[in-house]
C-alpha cells in the first residue's frame, strides 16, 4: 500500500514538473516568459556538435553508396548487421562479368585469338572484383564503423543530454517566474491596510517566496552542473574530430591500395593482349596501313609523328625519299607561310618547290621539298604546276 502511495506521489510530481515546463515552454514562445540563455562557449559547442553530427551522416551514407551502388544489397546488409548475423557472401559486378569472359571464351575455344582474350579479360576481372571485395571490408572496418559509432553513441549521448540541459533550463525558469510572481504578491498584500486577515496572507506570501527562493537555488544548481556535464562532453567533439581524421586516412590508403591494384592488373593484361598478331586487335572498322615502301635499301629510324588523322609516319626531319605513284610536282607558292612546328616548312611567296603527297597524310597537307629540307606545307597556300 505505501509502495502504491509512493507511485501515485511520484507519478503526479512527474506529472507537475512536466506541465511546468511545457508552460514556461509556451510563454517563452508566445514571448510572455523571460528565458535563460546558454553562454556563448557551450552554444558554440552545440553548434559544432550538430554540424558533425549532420555532415557525418552525409558522408557515411555517401561512402557506403560508393562502396555498394545496389540500394537492395544495401538494405540486406543493414538488415543482417541488426539482426547480428553475417550476410551470405555474393558475388560482385567484376566478378560476375569476370566468369562471363571466361565461360565465353572456353565456348569459342581457348585457341583461338578471341577466345584466349576473353579468357585472360576474365581472370583479370576477377581479381579486379576480389580487390573491390578487400576495398570495402577494409573501409568499413576502418572507416564506415568509426562514423557510425558516432552517430548511434556519441552523439545520442550528448543529444540526450542536451534534452536534459533542456529540461533543466526549463524548470530554473519556470522557478524564477514563480518567486517574481510570489515577490509581486508579497507586495501587494504588504500595501493593503493591516488588518488580521492581510496579515496572515502576508506571512502566506512570505512563506511562499521563501519557498520559491529555495526552490530557484536547487534549479540553479541543478542547471549549472548539467551544463557543465553537456560541456565536457561536446568538447570530446575535437577529439573525435582527430579519430575521424585518421580513420579517413586510413580509407585514403585503402583506396590508394585499390586503385594501384587495379592499375597494375589492366598494365598486366594490356601486356598480355599486346602479345596477339597486330591483325587481331584491330577494329573492324579500321584498315591495316601497310608500311612505307623506301626509296632506299637502308632502313632509317626516326620518331614517330601522329598526323591529324590518328595514323603514324615518319618524321620529315629524317624522311625517307617516297612519292607517290603519281610521283612529284612542282607548286608555287601563293603566299609567305610560317611553319607552326618542327614538322612543317616554313614558305616565302612566289617561290616554286616540289610537293608530293604521303600515305596517311590530311588531304589538306602536301609535303613540301625545297633542296635538303623536306616538311608538311598547308596545299591552300600553292599552285600545283603541270
Amino acid at each position: 500500500m505505501n509502495i502504491m502511495d509512493f507511485n501515485v506521489k511520484k507519478l503526479a510530481a512527474d506529472a507537475g514538473t512536466f506541465l511546468s515546463r511545457a508552460v514556461q515552454f509556451t510563454e517563452e514562445k508566445l514571448g510572455q516568459a523571460e528565458k535563460t540563455e546558454l553562454d556563448a562557449h557551450l552554444e558554440n559547442l552545440l553548434s559544432k556538435a550538430e554540424c558533425t553530427k549532420t555532415w557525418t551522416e552525409k558522408i557515411l551514407k555517401q561512402t557506403e553508396v560508393l562502396l555498394q551502388p545496389n540500394p537492395n544489397a544495401r538494405i540486406e546488409e543493414f538488415v543482417y548487421e541488426k539482426l547480428d548475423r553475417k550476410a551470405p557472401s555474393r558475388i560482385n559486378n567484376p566478378e560476375l562479368l569476370g566468369q562471363f569472359m571466361i565461360d565465353a571464351g572456353t565456348e569459342f575455344g581457348p585457341g583461338t585469338a578471341y577466345g584466349n582474350a576473353l579468357i585472360k579479360c576474365g581472370e583479370t576481372q576477377k581479381r579486379i572484383g576480389t580487390a573491390d571485395r578487400e576495398l570495402i571490408q577494409t573501409s568499413a572496418l576502418n572507416f564506415l564503423t568509426p562514423l557510425r559509432n558516432f552517430i548511434e553513441g556519441d552523439y545520442k549521448t550528448i543529444a540526450k543530454e542536451r534534452k536534459l540541459l533542456q529540461n533543466k533550463r526549463l524548470d530554473l525558469d519556470a522557478a524564477k517566474t514563480r518567486l517574481k510572481k510570489a515577490k509581486a504578491a508579497e507586495t501587494r498584500a504588504s500595501q493593503v491596510n493591516s488588518t488580521r486577515l492581510e496579515g496572515d496572507n502576508i506571512m502566506i506570501w512570505a512563506e511562499e517566496v521563501t519557498k520559491s527562493e529555495q526552490e530557484l537555488r536547487i534549479t540553479q544548481s541543478e542547471f549549472d552542473r548539467q551544463a557543465e556535464i553537456t560541456r565536457l562532453l561536446l568538447e570530446g567533439i575535437s577529439s573525435t574530430h582527430a579519430h575521424h581524421l585518421r580513420c579517413l586516412n586510413d580509407f585514403v590508403e585503402a583506396q590508394m591500395t585499390y586503385y594501384a591494384q587495379c592499375y597494375q592488373y589492366m598494365l598486366d593484361l594490356q601486356k598480355q593482349l599486346g602479345s596477339f598478331p597486330s591483325n587481331y586487335h584491330c577494329n573492324n572498322n579500321q584498315t591495316s596501313v601497310a608500311p612505307v615502301p623506301s626509296a632506299s635499301s637502308n632502313v632509317i629510324s626516326s620518331p614517330a609523328l601522329t598526323s591529324t588523322s590518328g595514323l603514324v609516319m615518319t618524321s620529315p626531319s629524317n624522311l625517307i625519299d617516297h612519292k607517290e605513284c603519281s610521283g612529284s610536282r612542282k607548286a608555287r607558292v601563293l603566299y609567305d607561310y610560317d611553319a607552326a612546328n618542327s614538322s612543317e616548312l616554313s614558305l616565302l611567296a612566289d617561290e616554286v618547290i616540289t610537293v608530293f603527297s604521303v600515305v596517311g597524310m590530311d588531304s589538306d597537307w602536301l609535303m613540301g621539298e625545297r633542296g635538303n629540307q623536306k616538311g608538311r606545307v598547308p596545299i591552300t597556300y600553292l599552285e600545283l604546276l603541270n
